[in-house]
C-alpha cells in the first residue's frame, strides 16, 4: 500500500509493488521545474547542450528540456559501470558516445540519479577533455551517503534517503521507469 499521496496516474501492476512513495508527482513536476527555470537564467545567451545519461535520465530529460525557456541542444550518452558484485569495482565503459562535438560549448551534463559518484567523476573527466567551454552537473537524484568519489553536482533536485527506490526513470530490472513518483519497493518485489 502507498503511504503517500497518490500518484497522478495509475499503473496498477506496478505501484502493487511500491509499499511508500517519497517524492509524489507533484513534488517531481514542481522541482524539475525551478531547476529549468535556473538553467534558464544561467545559460541565457550561451547555447547550451543538455548531455543526457541513458538510460535512467530519459524521463527527467524531457521534463527538463520542456521546463527550461531558453534555446538548448540535446545529445547522449550510454554507460556501463561495474561495481563490487561483478568484481570490477569503479570500470566505466562508454557504450554510446555523443554524436556532436560539444568543443567549445556550454555543456549540462544530465544525471538522474547520483550514487557513488564513480560514474560521474569518470564522465566529467572524459568531457572536460573533449575542450567544452564550460561543464556543469544537474542531476535530479542525489544519495550523498553513498558517496565515493567527490562530485560537484551544480544543480541538484532532491537529496534522496539509502534505501533502493525506483519510479520517474529510476528502475529495477529494467522495470518501473514509467512510474511518475519515486517510491520504495515492497521486499515481495525483490523475490519475483
Amino acid at each position: 500500500m502507498i503511504s503517500k499521496s497518490n500518484p497522478d496516474h495509475e499503473i496498477s501492476h506496478l505501484t502493487q509493488d511500491i509499499c511508500e512513495v517519497i517524492l509524489t508527482s507533484q513534488e517531481i513536476q514542481s522541482r524539475v521545474q525551478e531547476l529549468g527555470t535556473l538553467l534558464s537564467r544561467d545559460y541565457a545567451g550561451k547555447d547550451p547542450v543538455l548531455v543526457g545519461v541513458l538510460k535512467g535520465v530519459l524521463v527527467f530529460m524531457a521534463d527538463l528540456v520542456r521546463a527550461i525557456s531558453i534555446p538548448v541542444s540535446v545529445d547522449f550518452m550510454a554507460v556501463s559501470s561495474y561495481g563490487p558484485t561483478s568484481g570490477r569495482q569503479g570500470v566505466v565503459r562508454i557504450t554510446k558516445d555523443l554524436d556532436e562535438s560539444i568543443m567549445g560549448r556550454h555543456v549540462i551534463l544530465v544525471e538522474d540519479i547520483v550514487d557513488t559518484g564513480l560514474t560521474l567523476g569518470y564522465l566529467v573527466k572524459n568531457l572536460q577533455a573533449r575542450n567544452p567551454a564550460s561543464l556543469s552537473v544537474c542531476a535530479l537524484f542525489d544519495k550523498k551517503v553513498r558517496r565515493l568519489v567527490d562530485v560537484d553536482i551544480a544543480y541538484r533536485g532532491f537529496e534522496l534517503p539509502d534505501r533502493f527506490v525506483v519510479g520517474y526513470g529510476l528502475d529495477y530490472g529494467e522495470r518501473y521507469r514509467n512510474l511518475p513518483f519515486v517510491g520504495i519497493m515492497t521486499p515481495e518485489a525483490y523475490e519475483r
